[in-house]
């Protein structure tokens, strides 16, 4: 285990198992909690890796309840512990499975920060090569993840819900009503 700081905060990490925070993630948790505000809302973090995402979301908005998903029981588990650490882990639940399946219905907000680069490009990124593949790369153009997950977020958002993602280092928002103009410029956003 090693140690890093994310949104100003001291977070565990687990090199080679989960993927380490970085700081253009940031943005990602600045835009969510700028859209929350003080509202008591629900929110999903998929593929929560260390948790930092849902850990700072639920430190800056006091009252808001999080689920926090990944597939790897690797990221579970430090994910938990990251939680329990910073003293929010009875608001931020994590749980084990794909994408929003694991997930209550009728959320406020859709945090992401999923793999969206190619697996045949992976040569072209050494600087993540110690990352796990399947947290960075996905098959095909990369972006599978993301419209899986975009094609699935209406059913689980209130009609006032909005999705937050992260694509290239720079967060996207989107209300629930234009989900599908965001997914179909996906290709055009590489």
């Amino acid at each position: 285990m090693d140690r890093t700081t994310f949104y100003g905060l001291p977070l565990e990490t687990a090199p080679g198992l989960v993927m380490t925070p970085r700081a253009a993630s940031e943005q990602l948790v600045a835009l969510a909690v700028s859209s929350i505000g003080q509202r008591a809302v629900r929110v999903a973090d998929i593929g929560t890796g260390s948790g930092a995402i849902a850990v700072a979301i639920a430190l800056a908005a006091p009252r808001a309840e999080i689920w926090a998903s990944d597939v790897s029981a690797a990221s579970v588990l430090l994910a938990r512990a990251n939680a329990h650490h910073l003293g929010v882990g009875d608001r931020v639940h994590v749980v084990r499975g794909d994408l929003l399946a694991p997930v209550p219905d009728e959320l406020d907000l859709i945090v992401a920060n999923l793999p969206y680069l190619p697996h045949a490009g992976r040569q072209l990124h050494p600087d993540l090569a110690a990352e796990p593949e399947d947290a960075v790369f996905a098959g095909g153009d990369g972006l599978g993840p993301y419209r899986r997950l975009l094609a699935a977020a209406e059913e689980w958002l209130r009609p006032d819900g909005a999705v937050v993602i992260q694509l290239h280092r720079r967060a996207l928002m989107a209300e629930r009503d234009e989900i599908a103009a965001l997914r179909a410029t996906l290709p055009a956003v590489a």
